[in-house]
């Protein structure tokens, strides 16, 4: 699938819990959206300068996105998709919100008529063909994708699900077959995470299963230590994704400070990624092993 990039009009907002809020976009720029229908397809959205604004679109180059040369590009972040409704021709997407960022302000304000473009999607879940059980577990940004994987799980699978949110008042519904949901009230920016504690004690089922982790990035490196180097499971029993990065701006701050040819060693560690036979999760372990060893 060729990448895209959509004219979004908001449709509808609904406030699901204190900390999310739910945005329905619809209009003639989505009116066949190009979903995977995979659980956790992410999409990048670009944000309008002013709330009620056109938000400055960028064109694609086929495989990304580039704005021309004498305008300011939109302000852009990634978000995970919650549904698609076909006929109604509409994308729902859960917005975590809290004070202060680009995204959470503007879900805040939310409006119908309100615009922002939204790329084609990616999906990251990959489960076994024969599945026989699963484990997905989230902080509240991993949430809709999450609770949208167990909603399409097919019969005669079965689904645990952890979700770690701030509050209680966090807490929502999720549906699907064959499930059992537990919450934990931590982490989410608020304090430390349960993860390392619940990975570390977590009961793993006889069968083929998948367990699929999307939240913090360094709450998910430990998740990831876990699973591949203590529980050893194969590639493709789990799936570990970072969503978002505590205080990023300072992250962000180290990381341009680092000298030229380190930040190239860096990159150049993703080359031949999608080549044949190449071992993607040793490519990842020597990432986050350069970035940890740099304090990142």
């Amino acid at each position: 699938m060729s990448f895209s990039i959509h004219r979004a009009v908001v449709t509808a907002v609904r406030t699901l819990t204190p900390g999310m809020v739910r945005v329905t976009f619809g209009g003639d720029g989505i009116a066949d959206y190009p979903t995977t229908g995979i659980g956790d397809e992410y999409v990048r959205l670009f944000f309008p300068p002013q709330q009620d604004a056109e938000p400055v679109l960028p064109h694609s180059t086929g495989e990304s996105w580039a704005f021309e040369d004498d305008v300011t590009p939109s302000q852009m972040r990634t978000y995970t998709i919650r549904a698609v409704d076909r006929a109604a021709g509409t994308v729902d997407i859960d917005f975590v919100v809290h004070d202060g960022g680009v995204a959470a302000a503007w879900a805040l304000r939310a409006a119908p008529g309100n615009v922002v473009g939204i790329t084609s999607p990616t999906g990251l879940y990959d489960p076994p063909a024969d599945l026989e059980w699963q484990i997905l577990l989230a902080d509240a940004t991993g949430l809709p994708a999450a609770a949208r994987i167990a909603e399409q799980t097919p019969d005669g699978v079965r689904t645990r699900i952890v979700i770690e949110v701030g509050h209680v008042d966090d807490v929502q519904e999720i549906t699907g077959r064959d499930l059992e949901v537990s919450w934990v009230i931590g982490g989410n920016g608020h304090g430390p995470s349960c993860f390392d504690e619940v990975v570390r004690d977590l009961a793993v089922p006889e069968g083929v299963g998948y367990i699929w982790f999307a939240g913090e990035t360094s709450v998910m490196r430990g998740v990831r230590k876990q699973l591949r180097h203590v529980r050893k499971l194969p590639n493709q029993a789990y799936k570990t994704i970072g969503y978002w990065t505590v205080d990023v701006e300072r992250w962000v701050e180290r990381w341009n400070g680092l000298d030229e040819a380190t930040r190239a060693e860096i990159d150049a560690l993703w080359d031949g990624w999608d080549a044949p036979g190449t071992d993607q999760e040793a490519i990842t372990d020597a990432y986050h092993e350069q970035l940890e060893r740099l304090g990142l």
